[in-house]
């Protein structure tokens, strides 16, 4: 019987091609060490890596197992930049702080492929992703994006599509047009999860899954992290739990809010299929977005969210399907083999929550759905930061992300009416 992932719904597609997840032992009794992360996602592989390879002790503690989390279960899209466009990031904080920002998320690019080389990870990486307009008021916008991209901020490799280009790139005229981005792609997940907790442990990192935090503490200099079997202290503290932490710690609780989206993937659908026959991954432009990509063995990763009503569907393909259907309405009837879900972490303003919680203790998260990426990269940061550089973490930890309203109590039905009002305005 496979695995089921204790916090996420279904088995997915990336789970069933990987037949050896190494598992790691729990926790058993307490410990000493320099650094103890919390979470065992990409934010904290990354972390627990970089900090090993600099020869500091540190301890990861996973509640479940590497990958259960949205870090092994998401669309595999890298994107550009932050998750607000750049010219976004202008209008509120100035061009200079906006093409910091802009840099920072193309050096993760560029890290992140670079480390799965070097550490001879099969990421599956494949070039080339769409960003598709289903409403024609949206089109101006996206025309001049492609512009400023080249023009204010230095890169070239994004250019506007008409709806011939999309249509034929995309195999579907449900789109009226859109931005080709030739400088990015998409990824298979879990493989990067795997081999980032081998890179881990290979450097040295102490790392134990199946061992849920139930506290910390910081005081005197010293942080200490409870679990059931033991306590880890340490000098400093990485909260990487992203959407996972629950009430683990009330300020990152206040900040990042996580909401559930589902994938489903479908049988093969061979060579001739016109369905991106480029390969590359695509997302739309609703509030509520749709993405999707082929897989390296040619099915179509679909992912989306349309009720809210319910964390957990009891048939998430249903609801898949049905989205494929509008945009292919040739695959109304096709056969998805896997249907899975999981959470994201969002914050108001899309943009990453990075933040000393209590002393010596910062959090990471809030990724917003372009966490692929920026989350590995805010480990490699998180890693500066403790050899003393935290000069480029500081450009997320001073961005302005608020908590959201209603406090922890009210939040998640203000949510819920919030985001089912956006569902409705993109069908209107």
């Amino acid at each position: 019987m496979p695995y089921q992932s204790p916090i996420s719904p279904g088995v997915s597609w990336y789970e069933s091609t990987i037949a050896d997840r190494t598992e790691y032992p729990a926790l058993d009794g307490s410990r000493t060490a320099d650094v103890v992360i919390v979470g065992g996602g990409f934010t904290g592989l990354s972390a627990a890596v970089h900090l090993a390879s600099a020869g500091v002790d540190v301890v990861l503690l996973e509640a479940c197992r590497f990958g259960d989390g949205a870090s092994g279960r998401n669309g595999g899209q890298l994107g550009t930049g932050q998750r607000a466009w750049a010219e976004e990031l202008e209008g509120q904080y100035g061009f200079t702080r906006a093409k910091a920002l802009f840099d920072l998320a193309e050096e993760a690019k560029a890290h992140l492929l670079q480390f799965a080389d070097t550490h001879k990870i099969d990421i599956e990486f494949v070039p080339g992703q769409m960003s598709v307009v289903h409403k024609k008021r949206y089109l101006k916008d996206y025309r001049a994006h492609a512009e400023l991209m080249a023009t204010r901020f230095g890169y070239p490799h994004i250019h506007y599509m008409d709806a011939a280009e999309t249509a034929e790139r995309l195999g579907s005229t449900r789109y009226l047009g859109g931005v080709y981005d030739a400088g990015t792609g998409h990824i298979q997940p879990m493989k990067l999860v795997v081999g980032t907790a081998r890179a881990a442990a290979r450097a040295g990192a102490h790392l134990y899954e199946n061992t849920k935090v139930t506290g910390i503490t910081s005081q005197n200099g010293r942080v200490t992290v409870a679990t059931a079997k033991g306590d880890v202290t340490a000098a400093k503290c990485l909260i990487a739990v992203n959407a996972y932490g629950g009430n683990l710690e009330p300020v990152s609780a206040s900040h990042v809010m996580p909401i559930r989206s589902f994938i489903g993937a479908t049988v093969p659908l061979g060579q001739d299929s016109p369905v991106l026959p480029g390969g590359e991954s695509v997302d739309d432009s609703r509030f509520v977005v749709r993405y999707f990509r082929r897989s390296k063995d040619g099915r179509l990763l679909f992912g989306g969210r349309e009720a809210y009503t319910a964390d957990n569907p009891l048939d998430i393909s249903t609801h898949i399907r049905r989205q494929i259907a509008e945009i292919y309405p040739a695959l109304a009837e096709v056969e998805i083999t896997q249907a899975w879900g999981g959470s994201v972490g969002i914050t108001l303003p899309r943009q990453p929550f990075v933040r000393e919680v209590m002393p010596n203790v910062i959090s990471a998260g809030g990724y917003s759905g372009h966490g692929v990426m920026l989350s590995n990269y805010v480990g490699k940061l998180y890693a500066e930061t403790v050899a003393g550089n935290r000069d480029r973490l500081k450009l997320l930890e001073e961005l302005k992300v608020p908590a959201f309203p209603g406090g922890r109590t009210f939040r998640a039905p203000l949510l819920f009416l919030a985001l089912s009002w956006y569902a409705l305005m993109d069908r209107i």
